[in-house]
């Protein structure tokens, strides 16, 4: 995914913005017709979506790292299903971090299957069919909120209170991928992630339908070995600024900073760049995780350098509403399990 321009985040009038709104208006009559569709297909499984809104991040896979955490604390076994944005295969395939690389399966699936069984597949359905032959009760979807392929018994959507539905307008115009007043018929549960005030319309929808409203924050972790280093921190990732902001905000001396776009797959002259800047300036290179899953998995020297140089900065989602939450999936799993 390219860049997300600038003016989807503008409030008010914009030229861009205007020029494409009757493009964004049939793309949002189509979406949302789309994902008020009946399911074509339901798991043996619960299948609990984590989606948002918008296109780019708002941290549903670290939500889903976090969830699952809490619920093989609870004496579940929690599996994960996902498209693998970013990667070549179209599934279903189980994904193998020995295996398996960014370019295959996507950052996020590398990422996920560190913390339990994941399933790639651009077909939900046959997805969710192959998380029925592992040791997995819970399904967790990452993203695919929009897909009315596989029926979902919970969706948890996230959004994010610094950029809310940005300039409220659909693809290509804005960032929402269908009309939010569409979308939300659809949501379970909102949860606001972060600090600020961008969210107002999106609590007045979820208020209005009666949805609980939960409350999350991406915490970054501190790293000793940053400490009184100067950082050349890079990152292609939903919103980069937001991690370039994370490290400032730990007290790093951020003195360089580069942006790629969203699951971008770097090439040898991106990374014979970074080294190169990083060593003239004697400025030591920090990233995430899922650049670092991108990085260290593709083959070549320069590769394998920088993977080896590079530190990764990682970050949390803290559940401020965590026993909310649980009682909400417990309730629901409760609910499959008597109609089952």
């Amino acid at each position: 995914m390219s860049k997300a321009p600038d003016f989807w985040w503008q409030q008010g009038f914009s030229v861009a913005g205007a020029l494409l709104a009757p493009f964004g208006w049939i793309y949002g009559l189509v979406a949302g017709r789309r994902m008020l569709a009946k399911p074509k297909a339901e798991s043996r499984l619960p299948v609990i979506c984590i989606g948002n809104f918008l296109v780019g991040g708002t941290g549903k896979t670290p939500f889903a790292i976090e969830l699952a955490f809490r619920l093989r604390e609870e004496g579940y076994m929690p599996g994960f299903l996902l498209r693998g944005y970013g990667g070549s295969t179209k599934g279903p395939v189980l994904v193998d971090p020995d295996l398996h690389d960014a370019a295959e399966v996507g950052d996020e699936a590398l990422l996920l299957a560190r913390h339990g069984p994941t399933v790639v597949s651009a077909i939900r359905p046959q997805g969710a069919r192959l998380a029925e032959e592992q040791s997995i009760d819970v399904l967790l979807m990452d993203d695919g909120f929009q897909n009315p392929a596989l029926k979902k018994d919970l969706s948890l959507i996230l959004v994010d209170c610094t950029v809310g539905f940005g300039n409220g307008r659909c693809l290509p115009a804005g960032p929402l991928r269908a009309p939010a007043d569409r979308q939300i018929l659809k949501a379970d549960c909102l949860v606001l992630v972060g600090d600020g005030n961008e969210a107002e319309t999106a609590i007045h929808l979820a208020g209005r339908k009666g949805l609980p409203i939960l409350h999350a924050h991406i915490r970054a972790q501190k790293d000793k070995a940053l400490e009184g280093q100067k950082l050349f921190a890079f990152a292609g990732i939903g919103r980069p600024q937001k991690f370039f902001d994370a490290l400032k905000g730990l007290g790093y001396q951020v003195k360089k900073a580069r942006a790629f776009a969203d699951h971008h797959l770097y090439s040898q002259a991106d990374v014979r760049t970074l080294l190169t800047e990083a060593e003239e300036e004697g400025l030591q290179l920090v990233t995430t995780s899922k650049d670092m899953a991108r990085l260290e998995t593709t083959e070549g020297e320069l590769f394998h350098w920088i993977a080896s140089t590079a530190i990764v900065v990682d970050v949390r989602m803290d559940i401020d509403d965590e026993d909310r939450l649980m009682n909400l999936i417990r309730e629901k799993l409760r609910q499959r399990s008597f109609k089952t």
